[in-house]
This record gives structure tokens, sequence and C-alpha cells, in this order.
């Protein structure tokens, strides 16, 4: 028997009381009981409801086992309302388009942009039309792994946090390409020998992260969305996984440090040091997830750069 403690469902503050978890066979795992309430309503569909134990616990998974739950035989849940879900698919979609076309506005010195006299002309300096080229592969390669690579353990996101995401990768790529593509840009102290081996220090981030991807999606390739430890491969991009546990963001911070030296630009190096920082935190989480649930965990790894950090 399942009931709320209110005669109208308002999925705000509401307490689902199952008085019989053992007979109740149709919400046998989470899923049901998600699948339960978006019949009666369909407001609630299940990517929007969590269900805890305790008011200000952690929401339970999709797979958790009712009966497996640390409960007695009347079994207590808290409804929460996460508000209007968006896929996440859809969510990088928004976040990494945004930025590829923002830039060539900038690159290709559209009106209103700068001063009318220098409307659709370009840059004398190698370094700048470089910086366009890395910078769009670098959000074409996001574009691409978003539709063939990724794979979610989370399906969706709240739609207000994506407003939020887009604002912050939107914004920063404004910023950068205002900076890279003004007329009065200088290019970089050294000359072609610095632009060169930032170049360089690019392309082997590039293929880094990239390969770090490709081996993460293989480790789900039947579909499970169980965590698993992952292990370096033939591919030497993944031998960083036998010093860090997201060689992913490594990769990514380095590629985002190659095009600071690259274009000398300080908004560029503002926005690597801010991310690197969101990074590291992420990064952190992961590692210490991974310690968490596996005992076997490789004792050498650190979170993202390499006997350090």
């Amino acid at each position: 028997m399942v009931s709320t403690n209110d005669e109208v469902f308002t999925g705000k503050s509401e307490v689902i009381l199952i008085e019989d978890k053992n007979a109740a066979k149709q919400f046998e795992k989470m899923t049901g009981q998600y699948n339960s309430f978006h019949s009666c309503d369909p407001q609630w569909y299940p990517s929007r409801q969590a269900l805890k134990l305790d008011p200000k616990g952690k929401a339970l998974k999709d797979d958790e086992i009712l009966q497996n739950l640390p409960v007695g035989t009347t079994a207590t849940l808290y409804f929460k309302d996460l508000g209007p879900q968006v896929g996440w698919t859809m969510v990088f979609l928004s976040e990494y388009a945004g930025p590829l076309f923002i830039y060539l506005l900038f690159y290709f010195r559209l009106p209103y942009i700068y001063h009318h006299k220098h409307a659709f002309t370009s840059s004398p300096y190698p370094a700048v039309t470089l910086a366009c080229v890395c910078h769009s592969i670098h959000y074409i390669k996001r574009l691409i792994e978003t539709i063939f690579v990724h794979r979610f353990s989370h399906g969706t996101m709240p739609l207000r946090n994506i407003v939020r995401n887009c604002l912050y990768y939107w914004g920063f790529s404004a910023w950068l390409a205002y900076y890279i593509n003004h007329p009065l840009y200088t290019p970089p102290y050294y000359g072609n020998k610095q632009v060169n081996y930032a170049l360089a220090m690019f392309v082997i981030c590039q293929a880094g992260n990239f390969s770090i991807h490709l081996a993460l999606n293989n480790l789900r390739s039947d579909g499970s969305k169980a965590r698993k430890i992952p292990y370096p491969t033939k591919n030497p991009f993944t031998w960083l996984f036998f010093f860090v546990s997201c060689p992913n963001y490594t990769y990514e911070a380095g590629a985002w440090f190659s095009f600071t030296i690259m274009t000398q630009c300080v908004p560029v190096g503002l926005f690597t040091l801010i991310s690197f920082i969101q990074m590291t935190i992420w990064a952190k989480g992961k590692h210490y997830t991974y310690i968490r649930e596996f005992k076997e965990y490789p004792d050498l790894r650190m979170p993202i750069i390499p006997f350090l950090l």
C-alpha cells in the first residue's frame, strides 16, 4: 500500500508511505515508484523526481531495490520535485555550439563589434588565424563527442542550469575572441617559435582528451551505468591513467594552457585558470568516489596532476 501525506499531491514536500515494502512488487525498484507518480500526473515525469529516505539525504538511485533499503516493513520515502529537466545531450550541444559561432563573429569582424573601418577586415598575424582554427577544432570535437562518444550516467539536468552554463561558455568565448581578434592585438613575444610549440602541445592534448573519452566510452559498451575503474589501453594517450584518475581533465587543462601560450592573451589565461580550478574540483570528487567504491583502486593515482594534485 502506498500513500502520501496530502490528499492533493503537489510535489513540493510529500511523504510517501509504503506500508508493506515486501508486498509492493510494482515498486521493486525506484524506477517503478517514479513511473507510478508519472501515471498519476504527467507533469511528474521520472527524471523530474527525487526520492529520499531522509529529507536532507541523497536521492535514491534508479536501480536501487526497495526490499534492500535499510528500513523496516514500513518504508517512508520523501519526494522532491527537481523542476523541469533537459537531456545532457541537448545541454552540451547548446554549451558548445554557441562558442563555436560566437568566436567566428569576432574573427570575421562583423560590423558594430569594432570600429566601422575594421568591418570584415582580417588580422595580419598568423597566430590570430591559427587561434581561430584551434578554437573551432576544440568545440567541433566536443560536439562530435557529445553526439557519438559520451555516455551519460545521469540522463538530465535542471533546465535552469543550462542558462547558467551557456552564459559561462558563451560569455567567455566572446571575451576571448574580442581581444584575440582586436585590430590592436599584438602577436606573442617570441613569435612563430612560441606559436608552433604551443600548437604542438595543443594538438597532443586534443588527441589525448579524445582518446580518454573513447576509453571511458568503452567501459560502458555493454550499456551498463555501473561505475568501473578505467585502466590504460594500448593507446599511449591513455597511459596517463597510470598516474591520474581524470586524465581527460589533465589534457583539457593542457589544451587551454597551450592556447594561452599561443595567443599570449590575458583573458585566455584567466579562463584557463578558472577552468582548471573547476576541473580540479570535479577530478577530486571523482577520485575520492573511486577510492570509496573500490578497495583495489591504484594507490599511485592523483586526481588531475601526476604526483602532485
